[in-house]
């Protein structure tokens, strides 16, 4: 793919069923036997970020966007030593018609990378779609808590923190020699708490996977709001994801940006035909 050489690092896009039967319990239970809790404002937002993350695969079918990727082999200074660049048409494709949600990354080469088949490069996948942590199909996969509120350039945000509870399926994984390893992830989350928008998602390996080399993995995403015109409609997009890896010899990072979004138009024509008798 983008070199000869790889380590993949993927999130599993596998097919995950959404249903409301834990809703409905909640519903059934009477007023009388419910105690009154109250709920922090990270938690609150938190409830609200399910329901947006939900509409963000619904909205991302809808467009496009150049992704520029960075694949870096970072040395013991902390700096890159060695670099590939490509540039890709990216689209996150979202398929909710059998009732589970099934997802697929989209890429078209604009611009391929120098590969050198020497240097053994990163391969980090459908990391935009960490979101699926705050899913509702994944709540039982971890446990939240809220870690207070922040303030940047005047918009007030909920921070609440994740971590995997063993055993649950995880969206993450390594993939080495055709094998799938879940990787085990906790962090933090930076909710807008009046939209419920995810701004900002931290994630960090929770434990080595030292079995099959990998000590550690750190990843950060950055979303923000994309407006289109004709009609007004305004997209809660990824920006940028930034994804560092570690084994005993190797530091990789790589660094994917989207930029240019570009919204699907549907477009009906009609024809008026001349009846000839």
């Amino acid at each position: 793919m983008f070199g000869r050489l790889s380590v993949v690092l993927a999130l599993l896009f596998c097919s995950i069923t959404v249903t409301a039967s834990g809703q409905a319990q909640v519903a059934a239970q009477p007023a009388s036997e419910t105690p009154a809790t109250s709920v922090s404002p990270p938690m609150e937002a938190l409830s609200r970020a399910r329901a947006t993350v939900e509409k963000f695969f619904e909205q991302a079918t809808n467009v496009v966007c150049t992704e520029n990727v960075t694949q870096a082999v970072v040395g013991k200074n902390g700096k890159a030593n060695y670099r590939e660049e490509s540039v890709f048409d990216y689209q996150l494709q979202a398929n909710t018609n059998s009732g589970a949600l099934k997802l697929v990354e989209s890429r078209d080469t604009r611009k391929a990378a120098f590969r050198d088949s020497g240097r053994t490069l990163l391969i980090t996948n459908g990391f935009t779609s960490m979101l699926l942590i705050i899913h509702p199909s994944y709540e039982s996969s971890y446990a939240f808590e809220p870690a207070g509120e922040e303030t940047v350039d005047g918009v007030s945000f909920a921070k609440v923190n994740f971590k995997a509870i063993p055993g649950a399926s995880s969206p993450a994984a390594l993939q080495l020699r055709g094998k799938n390893y879940p990787i085990p992830l906790s962090g933090t989350i930076w909710i807008e708490q009046q939209s419920g928008s995810i701004a900002k998602l931290v994630a960090t390996m929770d434990s080595s996977l030292s079995d099959v080399g990998l000590h550690n993995m750190h990843s950060e995403i950055h979303y923000a709001t994309v407006h289109f015109h004709d009609p007004e409609e305004a997209y809660w997009m990824p920006v940028s994801a930034i994804i560092d890896v570690e084994t005993a010899r190797q530091h990789w990072r790589n660094i994917h940006r989207f930029t240019g979004y570009k919204r699907f138009r549907a477009t009906i024509q009609v024809e008026e035909l001349e009846t000839k008798r």
